[in-house]
């Protein structure tokens, strides 16, 4: 796995992130590649957030995956920061390689890095192998979420 690299995204990597996010069932529901628009006013914001942590993985010169971590900090467990893991994705044809191993567990250590006490993640309840992966990386089912489209 040493030959991918994990930096922060920049906006020349917008259109890879965009088709990442859309190359999947649900993603090619909600996602709209066809115009970056929205998507670069997001980066935008995102960008200017210091608690916000847009990741690509290259290999190659190429994007090949991202994830997106976010930092909260909270009153509760005695006013501990939480990170948040987001929007992972791997390209379908890198999926099985171990670049979602990689890329999770270096969201689990920035979180670390930057003092998080806990780190925490959601997925769609329809995607059952991907529970099965994040519970081989260590994380548990401990809780039900809850969603509300506004």
């Amino acid at each position: 796995m040493s030959d991918f690299e994990i930096r922060p995204a920049t906006a020349d990597d917008l259109r890879a992130i965009v088709d990442l996010l859309a190359d999947d069932p649900l993603g090619a529901r909600r996602e709209s590649p066809g115009d970056l628009a929205p998507y670069r006013a997001a980066y935008e914001r995102v960008a200017a957030d210091p608690q916000q942590h847009l990741v690509v993985a290259v290999r190659g010169g190429r994007v090949v995956g991202t994830l997106q971590l976010t930092v909260v900090p909270g009153l509760s467990r005695r006013g501990a920061s939480r990170s948040l893991i987001e929007a992972v994705r791997v390209h379908s044809d890198e999926r099985g390689g171990g670049l979602g191993t990689l890329l999770v567990e270096w969201a689990v250590e920035e979180s670390r890095r930057l003092g998080c006490a806990l780190v925490q993640l959601t997925s769609d309840a329809t995607r059952t192998d991907a529970h099965r992966f994040y519970e081989r990386l260590g994380f548990t089912a401990s809780h039900v979420g809850f969603k509300r489209a506004l």
